[in-house]
């Protein structure tokens, strides 16, 4: 929290002084509207944030993680004893620690996150033989609850797969507020999630024979349930989920199949040989190549939109209009916005390499290297316009969320910068 102060001179115990004397007529109105905009200017003033960005910097050292969740930065760290100790999860509001609490295991966590008033945190178990997922009152930072398997959220669902040392593999839907066991189902074959904003929070099982189930996440009742190989499974496939379809990759023939979740009845079949895998991209499918470049497929029928050899990756959709980026192997790199209707390429952003976020929702940051180890951050919009530079920063593996900049300095510590 950022605090204005204004000297409005010493206040004393003194009797309040008596009125002020009337000031002439003919003056009197002037000076009431220059005591207005005086007032108005002081209080826009007040009220404008200082300018430059609001910047801190938190201890990390090596072998330390850090995750962004809301306006709290969380640092996973060997404890200051040493490694014998064990290791620290410390929570930061601003430049000021929160709390910290013990964490069991080794090595880093894979995944910290606050979710219905926890924060639950995700790594390698005590003998670094297993999975391991511990919780945490976010607003104490008291132990809550422990279980062996590793959890992660689907939507607002948490779920738990089993650990690796138990006899049976399953995954379940877990009560975030003590940990208990929701449902349950066995895992075997494939398995998949349906994580459309506007849709259910919905699972796919899909065994290498019998039945495929489509299981709502938050209860586990079976929605839908068919054997997609009555006579005979491929030989080799690939399911992911997008848009409300199941997506069956038949790397042998070059064949995707697409079934509704709903019914998980076909819907349509293509032929696209080398395909990496499908995302949504707005309105449409978009099919990314091994070694980049990008086909949209309408979702109804298969059909394809436009093809690009370049760009693969769709990192946001909106207004009718993706901002794309290149494949690892590319070496100019860079980000573009290509219109969604006939992949046109509206505005080519080489160079730039956008932030990961930790937190959907946030600003688009992208930064590109200035030399001398500085980088420079810019906000980048769909609209085609340059980006909209926030100035610079020295730091490497920047995450972002929805109101948080965190880089690792080149000493191991974090810089933390203010968005907004």
């Amino acid at each position: 929290m950022v605090v204005t102060v204004i000297d409005l001179g010493e206040l004393r115990d003194d009797a309040p002084p008596g009125p002020a004397p009337r000031p002439p007529r003919a003056v009197g109105r002037p000076f009431r509207l220059l005591v207005v905009l005086l007032v108005a200017l002081l209080t826009l003033t007040a009220a404008t944030p200082p300018r430059g960005p609001v910047e801190w910097t938190l201890p990390g050292g090596l072998g330390s993680a850090v995750f962004v969740s809301g306006d709290v930065v969380y640092v996973v760290r060997p404890d200051r004893a040493g490694a014998v100790s064990g290791r620290e999860l410390l929570a930061y509001r601003g430049d000021r620690e929160w709390w910290r609490s013990p964490l069991p295991g080794v090595g880093t966590a894979v995944s910290v996150w606050e979710q219905d008033g926890r924060v639950i945190v995700a790594g390698r178990s005590v003998d670094n033989t297993d999975w391991q997922t511990v919780t945490y009152d976010a607003a104490t930072g008291a132990d809550v609850w422990r279980r062996p398997g590793i959890a992660f959220a689907v939507g607002r669902v948490l779920l738990m797969q089993s650990a690796a040392s138990d006899t049976t593999t399953s995954i379940g839907g877990l009560d975030p507020a003590d940990g208990r066991t929701v449902w349950t189902a066995p895992m075997t074959g494939a398995l998949g999630f349906d994580v459309e904003p506007a849709g259910p929070a919905r699972m796919v099982l899909s065994p290498a024979t019998g039945q495929t189930v489509v299981v709502d996440a938050r209860t586990g009742a079976r929605l839908v349930a068919r054997d997609l190989y009555p006579v005979r499974p491929p030989p080799q496939r690939r399911l992911q989920i997008a848009r409300g379809l199941l997506l069956e990759f038949r790397d042998g023939d070059g064949v995707i199949e697409a079934y509704d979740l709903d019914t998980l009845r076909p819907r349509w079949t293509v032929a696209r040989k080398l395909v990496a895998h499908v995302e949504s991209c707005g309105a449409l499918l978009c099919a990314v190549g091994p070694a980049g470049g990008t086909t949209a497929l309408d979702p109804a029928t298969g059909a394809v939109r436009w093809s690009v050899d370049r760009w693969a990756g769709v990192a946001a959709a909106r207004g009718g209009r993706f901002l794309v980026g290149t494949p690892d192997t590319d070496a100019d790199g860079g980000l573009a916005v290509l219109d969604q209707d006939d992949g046109r390429l509206i505005a080519d952003l080489r160079g730039w390499t956008l932030v990961p976020q930790h937190e959907s929702g946030g600003p688009l940051l992208a930064t590109r290297p200035l030399g001398g180890g500085r980088r420079l951050l810019a906000e980048v919009g769909l609209s085609g316009d340059p980006p909209t530079i926030r100035g610079t920063l020295t730091g490497t593996d920047c995450t972002t969320g929805m109101t948080l900049l965190v880089c690792r300095r080149p000493g191991g510590d974090y810089m933390v910068r203010r968005l907004t």
